[in-house]
């Protein structure tokens, strides 16, 4: 009998840990429980998918995730001016998460990039759009099939 690898449709069981290039962690399961998912379920970006495909329990990696294949460039039009009046109520800070409704009501996260007494500019992109990241594995199972 082969080992399982990773592929389309395998069921995974994983510890991960997504780093920036300062090597600071953005999340991780290495101190929790590790995650389960099934390859294309939608859990994962494709691109973080991807990088997995062919690994087996066991491999340990360290794999590098290009903004393309993670959270996309950074759009400038996702960067949006807005009337400090819309704001009058809120106390503002540099690197605040505002959450919007859209013309749908469904929630749009927003980061205060910066503000005056006419305006607040607020960075609609993923906040690790256009990041270089790693993302380091640890497969503890792989079920095909």
């Amino acid at each position: 009998m082969t080992e399982s690898r990773i592929g389309e449709g395998a069921r995974v069981t994983l510890h991960f840990a997504i780093k920036l290039e300062n090597g600071e962690v953005v999340d991780s399961t290495f101190d929790k429980q590790p995650a389960t998912f099934t390859i294309g379920d939608g859990s994962l970006l494709p691109g973080f998918e991807l990088v997995l495909f062919g690994l087996k329990g066991g491999d340990q990696r360290s794999l590098p995730i290009a903004p393309e294949q993670g959270f996309g460039q950074a759009n400038p039009q996702n960067v949006q001016a807005i009337p400090r009046s819309q704001f009058a109520e809120m106390e503002l800070s540099e690197g605040l998460l505002v959450i919007f409704n859209d013309a749908a009501n469904a929630e749009l996260p927003g980061v205060v990039k910066e503000f005056d007494e006419a305006r607040v500019i607020i960075d609609f992109n993923h906040p690790l759009a256009g990041k270089n990241l790693t993302f380091d594995v640890e497969i503890i199972e792989v079920k095909t099939n």
